[in-house]
């Protein structure tokens, strides 16, 4: 089982030049756990892809029913962002070093890869990587 963030599962979805090799390991694991937080900002990447006219309406709801279509086929694995998980991303910051730059939603996804005890995380996302690093989680790139 390996935990990834939006930005990794993103690679699914929209075309780029680590997409490939992001499917391949996907489509490879026995699960694949993600925050919940994944689900909106998911969207919000496929919103921004019709916003910035790189996708027509038709693709950002192909994009839509497909994540839809992964998420009941149980492609998924689901990790609750509750009040345990928020508390402990806002003592985070109490800890951070003070250079590293770690947004709420970043803090989030890895407080939730050490809540369920995962030492890796997926993601192509570089403040998220030097935070990981920070907090003792490893970051990975397929």
């Amino acid at each position: 089982m390996i935990f990834c963030d939006t930005s990794a599962v993103a690679k699914l979805y929209v075309a780029e030049k680590e997409s490939p090799a992001m499917r391949a390991l996907l489509e490879s694991e026995d699960q694949v756990a993600l925050s919940e937080l994944v689900r909106a900002e998911l969207m919000g990447v496929f919103h921004r892809q019709l916003r910035e006219g790189r996708w027509t309406r038709a693709q950002f709801m192909v994009a839509v029913r497909q994540f839809s279509n992964d998420d009941l086929g149980g492609f998924w694995t689901w990790l609750p962002l509750d009040s345990t998980i928020i508390e402990s991303a806002a003592k985070t910051y109490t800890t951070l070093p003070d250079q590293i730059f770690l947004r709420s939603a970043d803090c989030l996804h890895l407080v939730t890869a050490l809540h369920h005890s995962f030492t890796e995380i997926y993601t192509y996302d570089a403040h998220q990587t030097a935070a990981a690093v920070a907090l003792g989680i490893k970051p990975q790139r397929a």
